[in-house]
């Protein structure tokens, strides 16, 4: 358990808060780490920050730093998972980095265009559609952007493994999130009054 920006159990209640239908659910599942590895392409365009002179250079810039980031951050809040996490991670950058020099900018980014307007919509309609209530980005955008990847991780990890963090973590979270909808519903039954 953490507290603040590291408390996983408060910021993985309030994801859960806003993603309880089993198919928006799966709909994350299946939309959040292709977002997370398309923005990978287009950074592959920014400018070095650092340029290595091993095998074919490798290039440190706004790509690099992103997947630095992002991996510290996820094996900071979890050990275990964070680790998976990092390493999807490096898998994202690597995979992208090699795509992104296939097609070179002037495909790049129309396929980015389309594949981050493709999951976006996706995760918009499995909102709109299925958990009827608008989506967490609308609350805390950087919880959405920075965290929704380690999160869909850590739901797979839960489904097909039983995986807690700690002892009671799904147990605690639980209980944030139904206490969360409740509140939730409360205020959506005072506006509809």
């Amino acid at each position: 358990m953490g507290n603040g920006l590291m408390d996983l159990e408060k910021h993985f209640a309030f994801y859960g808060a806003y993603h309880s239908n089993p198919v928006n659910v799966l709909i994350h599942i299946i939309f959040v780490w292709p977002i997370f590895f398309t923005s990978l392409i287009l950074f592959y365009f920014t400018p070095p920050l650092l340029r290595l002179p091993i095998v074919g250079g490798l290039d440190l810039n706004f790509a690099f730093l992103s997947v630095v980031l992002y991996a510290f951050f996820y094996v900071s809040l979890d050990k275990r998972a964070g680790s998976l996490a990092a390493a999807l991670c490096l898998l994202c950058w690597f995979g992208s980095q090699s795509l992104a020099a296939r097609l070179g900018f002037s495909l790049a980014w129309k396929v980015v265009l389309a594949a981050q307007i493709f999951c976006w919509g996706g995760q918009f309609i499995g909102h709109g559609v299925f958990e009827k209530r608008a989506p967490a980005l609308l609350d805390n955008l950087s919880q959405a952007l920075f965290m929704a990847p380690f999160f869909v991780l850590l739901e797979v990890l839960q489904i097909a493994f039983g995986y807690e963090p700690y002892p009671g973590f799904q147990a605690s979270v639980r209980a944030k999130i139904e206490a969360d909808r409740s509140k939730w519903k409360s205020s959506q039954q005072k506006k509809s009054s």
